[in-house]
Protein backbone atom coordinates (compact mmCIF):
# COMPACT_ATOMS: atom_id res chain seq x y z
CA UNK A 1 0.00 0.00 0.00
CA UNK A 2 2.81 2.42 0.84
CA UNK A 3 4.36 1.94 -2.62
CA UNK A 4 1.03 2.88 -4.21
CA UNK A 5 0.81 6.05 -2.10
CA UNK A 6 4.40 6.96 -2.86
CA UNK A 7 3.87 6.59 -6.62
CA UNK A 8 0.74 8.70 -6.32
CA UNK A 9 2.63 11.38 -4.42
CA UNK A 10 5.29 11.45 -7.15
CA UNK A 11 2.65 11.88 -9.86
CA UNK A 12 0.92 14.64 -7.90
CA UNK A 13 4.25 16.36 -7.25
CA UNK A 14 4.98 16.30 -10.99
CA UNK A 15 1.51 17.69 -11.81
CA UNK A 16 2.03 20.39 -9.19
CA UNK A 17 5.29 21.58 -10.73
CA UNK A 18 3.94 21.45 -14.30
CA UNK A 19 0.67 23.38 -14.11
CA UNK A 20 1.11 25.69 -17.07
CA UNK A 21 1.72 29.07 -15.49
CA UNK A 22 4.88 29.90 -13.58
CA UNK A 23 2.98 31.37 -10.63
CA UNK A 24 0.91 28.27 -10.00
CA UNK A 25 3.92 26.03 -10.67
CA UNK A 26 5.74 27.77 -7.83
CA UNK A 27 2.80 27.76 -5.44
CA UNK A 28 1.66 24.20 -6.05
CA UNK A 29 5.13 22.74 -6.60
CA UNK A 30 6.51 24.10 -3.35
CA UNK A 31 3.32 23.16 -1.52
CA UNK A 32 3.60 19.61 -2.86
CA UNK A 33 7.25 19.36 -1.83
CA UNK A 34 6.38 20.54 1.67
CA UNK A 35 3.12 18.65 2.33
CA UNK A 36 2.42 15.66 0.10
CA UNK A 37 4.62 13.34 2.15
CA UNK A 38 2.41 13.74 5.20
CA UNK A 39 -0.96 13.57 3.44
CA UNK A 40 -3.32 10.64 3.87
CA UNK A 41 -4.85 8.84 0.89
CA UNK A 42 -8.06 10.83 1.39
CA UNK A 43 -6.17 14.13 1.43
CA UNK A 44 -4.33 13.10 -1.72
CA UNK A 45 -7.74 12.51 -3.33
CA UNK A 46 -8.85 16.02 -2.39
CA UNK A 47 -5.58 17.52 -3.61
CA UNK A 48 -5.83 15.66 -6.93
CA UNK A 49 -9.38 17.00 -7.37
CA UNK A 50 -8.10 20.54 -6.77
CA UNK A 51 -5.49 20.10 -9.50
CA UNK A 52 -8.27 19.39 -12.00
CA UNK A 53 -9.28 23.07 -11.85
CA UNK A 54 -7.87 25.82 -14.04
CA UNK A 55 -4.86 27.84 -12.92
CA UNK A 56 -6.80 31.13 -12.88
CA UNK A 57 -9.53 29.64 -10.67
CA UNK A 58 -7.02 28.10 -8.29
CA UNK A 59 -4.98 31.29 -8.06
CA UNK A 60 -8.06 33.40 -7.40
CA UNK A 61 -9.26 31.03 -4.65
CA UNK A 62 -5.86 30.95 -2.96
CA UNK A 63 -5.38 34.71 -3.24
CA UNK A 64 -8.86 35.37 -1.86
CA UNK A 65 -9.99 37.09 -5.05
CA UNK A 66 -12.89 34.66 -5.48
CA UNK A 67 -14.77 32.49 -3.00
CA UNK A 68 -13.75 28.87 -2.81
CA UNK A 69 -16.59 26.65 -4.05
CA UNK A 70 -18.10 24.49 -1.32
CA UNK A 71 -16.85 21.29 -2.95
CA UNK A 72 -13.25 22.50 -2.61
CA UNK A 73 -13.49 24.25 0.76
CA UNK A 74 -11.82 21.51 2.82
CA UNK A 75 -8.74 20.83 4.91
CA UNK A 76 -6.36 20.64 1.94
CA UNK A 77 -7.54 23.98 0.54
CA UNK A 78 -7.19 25.57 3.98
CA UNK A 79 -3.65 24.20 4.23
CA UNK A 80 -2.89 25.48 0.74
CA UNK A 81 -4.27 28.94 1.51
CA UNK A 82 -2.19 29.17 4.69
CA UNK A 83 0.98 27.96 2.94
CA UNK A 84 3.71 30.57 2.61
CA UNK A 85 5.73 29.96 -0.54
CA UNK A 86 8.73 31.98 0.63
CA UNK A 87 9.03 29.88 3.82
CA UNK A 88 9.36 26.68 1.78
CA UNK A 89 12.62 27.77 0.14
CA UNK A 90 14.93 26.83 3.01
Amino acid sequence: MEDVLERRRKRLRYRSWHRGTRETDLIFGRFADAHLGAMSAEQLDRYAALLENSDPDLYNWIAGRAPVPTAFDHDVMKLLKSFKVHEARS
